[in-house]
């Protein structure tokens, strides 16, 4: 996998979005504000740091020789990989997919509201919370 390939398959991944926090030769991949790639593009041949789940990180380090621990990264949760070396696409693809899931904010079903009117609990909670002003007591009738 070339580096254009790697940028296009993370950019594909939704709500995705690239940066150069760390100078022009680096981009970062972030969703929902956090990292899930890093691409140098400097580097020759690409790498890119790769999250990833510590056991799972060790499982690639011992099963492919271009997969090592981050550079400048947390070595426990983060591998460097060579791009063009010996690991197949489909794999850096299921690497890059681990990444994102691990940092990829979950979705949570709001229930839809009827216009803008609020339950009578909500106001009645509402009205709990409220202070109440000076003189508008009952003893002050």
């Amino acid at each position: 996998m070339d580096a254009a390939t790697f940028r296009e398959y993370c950019l594909a991944k939704p709500d995705a979005t690239e940066s150069t926090p760390f100078g022009p030769d680096n981009l970062v991949f972030k969703v929902g504000g956090k990292m899930f790639a890093l691409l140098a593009i400097d580097e020759i041949p690409p790498t890119a740091n790769l999250k990833c789940d510590p056991d799972r990180a060790l499982e690639l380090r011992d099963r492919y020789e271009d997969v090592r621990p981050g550079y400048h990264m947390n070595k426990r949760h983060w591998n460097t990989v060579v791009l063009q070396g010996a690991i197949p696409d489909r794999e850096l693809r299921a690497m890059i997919d681990h990444s994102y899931a691990l940092v990829a904010p979950t979705t949570r079903v709001q229930p839809a509201r009827a216009g803008s009117r609020k339950s009578p609990g909500s106001r009645r909670r509402a009205a709990k919370r409220a202070p109440r002003r000076a003189g508008t007591g009952r003893a002050n009738r």
